[in-house]
């Protein structure tokens, strides 16, 4: 069994991974607000913050770097919202939409050619990396320091739309654009600060992400990315607080995942459905989320196949069972679905319960 400590450590990863979401889910919620745009791009420019400090940190010195990322990012996000977005103002949704697609293609296929595809290991920053003693806890200062930073930021960002003339303006622009346009509103100046806010969060997110996992791939921006966008839906796609709570609802959900026995798919469902989505949505997002697992899996496996001596006469016996194992997952997925759609999860849910409890007492027995 595990001791208080062990599910301490989990909740504090949870807050810290969403707040982490949060940061970049605030980015997609107030380019929609204004835009009502979902910048697809958003999570490649928090990658590219990521490899901005890889290679400044090989020639400047660390008090250096922070900020001149953060100004990088910053001129990133506002140098595609001018290329890429502004010519398309009055465009269909769709053509802006295609564009955000192409700029999201575009930043990883650059960050690919530079670096080969390789991952680049991220700069050490001692102020955040250094392990603390909390209680009975040694955590890294960063899981502390970055829900703490977050609330800051999101308080500072409430403030700045509730009480100056920008935040105003972004407020009108986000109700109507049109008339806001008529009452003399520079709205390009209010589309071009939307994207300064978002990129510099998406700035501070990636030194905060990578500073604690350590890696940059010029992939690495999707997934977060996505989490993060399913944040801002989860808690309305336009509201700030509702995206805050939606990021720190998946991160809180996401470290109880990794608890032994709790299913992820499970704990992902029962997310989206306490957040008021379709039951169909919620399974399939489930499955889709556990693609990159099931994808990463399978690269560690092959790195064992090189080693292991397979005999040509049993390859027929590996490719029966990689059949019935596709076959197997297909019925199962279809079942999922078929129990969703009449409605029957509290069968399943008491399936679920029975085995838990049945586990419980199984393991004092064996002890």
């Amino acid at each position: 069994m595990h001791d208080a400590a062990y599910y301490i450590d989990l909740l504090l990863s949870g807050v810290t991974v969403g707040s982490l979401y949060a940061l970049i889910a605030i980015g997609y919620t107030m380019v929609y607000g204004i835009l009502r745009l979902i910048n697809f791009a958003h999570g490649d420019i928090f990658m590219m913050a990521g490899f901005f400090m890889v290679y400044a940190a090989t020639w400047m010195p660390m008090a250096v770097c922070i900020p001149l990322v953060l100004i990088a990012t910053v001129a990133l996000g506002v140098l595609i919202e001018k290329a890429a977005y502004s010519p398309l103002r009055t465009a269909p949704r769709m053509s802006v939409m295609i564009s955000a697609i192409g700029v999201s293609y575009l930043l990883q296929n650059l960050a690919t050619y530079i670096t080969g595809g390789i991952a680049r290991a991220y700069p050490d920053i001692p102020f955040l990396t250094q392990v603390m003693q909390v209680g009975s806890l040694n955590v890294k200062r960063i899981t502390i320091i970055t829900p703490i930073l977050t609330i800051l930021l999101v308080v500072v960002l409430v403030i700045l739309i509730q009480k100056t003339k920008i935040g105003m303006a972004m407020r009108a622009v986000s109700r109507d654009f049109e008339t806001a346009q008529l009452m003399g509103i520079k709205i390009n100046s209010v589309i071009s600060v939307t994207f300064v806010i978002g990129s510099l969060l998406a700035g501070v997110a990636s030194i905060l992400y990578f500073s604690n996992y350590g890696q940059v791939s010029p992939m690495i921006g999707a997934m977060p990315g996505l989490k993060a966008f399913v944040a801002a839906v989860f808690g309305g796609i336009g509201s700030i607080p509702g995206a805050v709570i939606g990021a720190f609802i998946i991160g809180i959900c996401q470290g109880i995942a990794t608890l032994p026995g709790i299913s992820r798919s499970g704990t992902t469902i029962t997310a989206c459905a306490l957040s008021g989505f379709d039951r169909k949505f919620a399974v399939k997002y489930s499955f889709i989320m556990s693609i990159p697992a099931i994808l990463g899996a399978m690269v560690l496996q092959l790195t064992d196949i090189g080693s292991a001596a397979i005999d040509s006469s049993q390859l027929g016996i590996y490719a029966v069972g990689m059949l019935v194992a596709a076959v197997v997952g297909y019925i199962c997925i279809k079942t999922m679905l078929v129990i969703v759609k009449k409605r029957k999860f509290t069968y399943f849910s008491i399936y679920c319960l029975v085995v838990g409890i049945l586990s419980i007492i199984g393991y004092f027995v064996t002890a």
